[in-house]
């Protein structure tokens, strides 16, 4: 019984971390994601009470140009 609770212990752990490796993200990557969003409208400087809405919006800009939509 706690061979299997040690088991499952360890796959608890495991399983997000091998996940989270696989997604990783590169610092350039994260840096052009941020440049284009500050390109379409993002500020990340302004009052905190327009944070989702400004992120939100740029991220919306981003995607009509994605799609060729204006």
């Amino acid at each position: 019984m706690k061979l299997l609770i040690n088991a499952f212990c360890a796959a608890f752990i495991l399983v997000p971390m091998v996940s989270h490796a696989a997604e990783s993200v590169t610092r350039a990557q994260v840096i052009k994601e941020l440049e284009q969003l500050e390109a379409a409208g993002y500020n990340p400087g302004v009052a905190e009470d327009s944070y989702p809405e400004n992120l939100q919006q740029a991220q919306a800009v981003l995607e009509r140009q994605k799609y060729g939509r204006n």
